[in-house]
């Protein structure tokens, strides 16, 4: 418990006062606003507040996400997060809900226990009877240039919430809105990073690789990857169809890379690059296995668009390893994170090579290499590339 001097403060000014010196001065050591948002409640219930569930609704710029929920149970083990879905507002659960009041523009929303009325919402009427909560208070979270966010507090003692403990929240709301926004804005710029950069450049650009030629170099397998007749696609379809098309082939292709360790760098029109570090001793595998789930995933693509009376898509995959130089390219205002070799326009010859060879994925004899057992490779024989010294010998991924 907060002990409180005599001096001639009530007990309620000297639990504010206490709490607003941790959220502005201790607070900065906490890291994530999850366990801002949990310790705030911590202390506000440790010292007598009847707060027994809290959440915090924030909006977010995802590609996937409309916004995160943060919720503190009292005696659960730390905060819940759960990502909302971008059609949250379009369900009934939400319409009417203390949430959608105060985005609407509300600045207080009440519901006390065995309310019913125009200010009822059964939503919220049956989780407060689950968990024996009593009243429920909601108010806008004010970030900077007007950002609306909102914050609820609910209490399970009879009779809910005192006027003293209204007040209180209410005077300690701006300042749990600037430490939490700070917080909130840091997992902004990681979840922006991740999206246009990949996770690794991001946590890189983060740690401060942010001059231009600064960057390392690594060992990586590398991957190109390109769509056949886009150019064609693109002159006669229509726009929407057009990225409705490309959003269909970049699923397929990618989530197989992401989802065995690779980093995708950018996105080239229809094409794509992408590494997978050698740092790990399955790298060459996982290479290939995206590879092999990539041209899996677009046979299924192309049987949908099959029974749809569409075209198949046509597509190459070239795969080579080397040493890339990792890191900042650009002028001196706009740069790009990405890799630059002889290693990438080797990979970039060998996907051009898949239409001649009429094969799906192509990979080099460096890379074949790093398997201990290529038995899903057939080797095709050595071939010249343009700006390639010597002739590449160069494998199949086999069926």
């Amino acid at each position: 418990m907060i002990e409180h001097h005599d001096t001639g403060e009530s007990p309620a000014r000297g639990l504010r006062d206490a709490v607003l010196r941790w959220l502005l001065h201790e607070a900065v050591d906490e890291r994530f606003l999850d366990d801002v948002f949990a310790v705030f409640c911590d202390r506000l219930r440790r010292d007598g507040v009847a707060v027994a569930h809290a959440t915090l609704h924030l909006r977010t710029n995802h590609p996937q996400w409309l916004g995160i929920e943060i919720l503190w149970r009292n005696g659960c083990r730390g905060p819940r997060s759960r990502n909302l879905d971008y059609g949250l507002f379009g369900t009934e659960g939400f319409r009417g809900s203390p949430a959608a009041r105060i985005l609407a523009g509300a600045e207080m929303v009440r519901h006390r226990q065995g309310e019913t009325g125009e200010g009822a919402h059964p939503e919220v009427a049956g989780l407060m009877a689950v968990e024996g909560l009593t009243d429920l208070v909601a108010w806008p979270m004010r970030y900077t240039l007007g950002r609306r966010h909102v914050a609820s507090f609910a209490s399970d003692r009879p009779g809910g919430f005192t006027q003293a403990e209204i007040t209180l929240l209410t005077e300690l709301l701006p300042a749990l809105a600037v430490v939490t926004e700070v917080r909130h804005r840091n997992r902004l710029t990681r979840l922006l990073l991740d999206t246009y950069v990949g996770p690794h450049a991001g946590e890189m650009i983060l740690n401060g690789a942010t001059r231009r030629g600064s960057g390392v170099t690594v060992e990586a397998a590398i991957m190109v990857v390109d769509l056949r007749g886009f150019t064609r696609i693109s002159e006669l379809w229509p726009r929407d169809d057009v990225i409705a098309l490309l959003n269909d082939y970049f699923d397929a292709v990618c989530c197989p890379v992401e989802r065995n360790g690779g980093e995708i760098l950018k996105f080239m029109g229809d094409g794509l690059l992408a590494i997978f570090p050698l740092d790990r001793p399955d790298a060459g595998v996982a290479t290939l296995r995206a590879a092999d789930e990539a041209r899996r995933a677009m046979r299924d693509l192309n049987r949908v668009r099959a029974a749809q009376g569409l075209d198949a898509l046509g597509y190459g995959i070239g795969v080579h390893a080397g040493a890339v130089m990792y890191g900042n390219i650009g002028s001196r205002t706009r740069l790009d994170f990405t890799v630059i070799g002889p290693a990438v326009n080797v990979a970039a010859r060998l996907e051009g090579l898949t239409k001649a060879l009429e094969a799906d994925v192509l990979v080099s004899g460096a890379f074949a290499a790093l398997l201990a057992a290529p038995t899903a490779l057939a080797c095709l024989g050595s071939f010249p590339l343009r700006g390639v010294g010597e002739p590449l010998e160069v494998y199949r991924l086999a069926e």
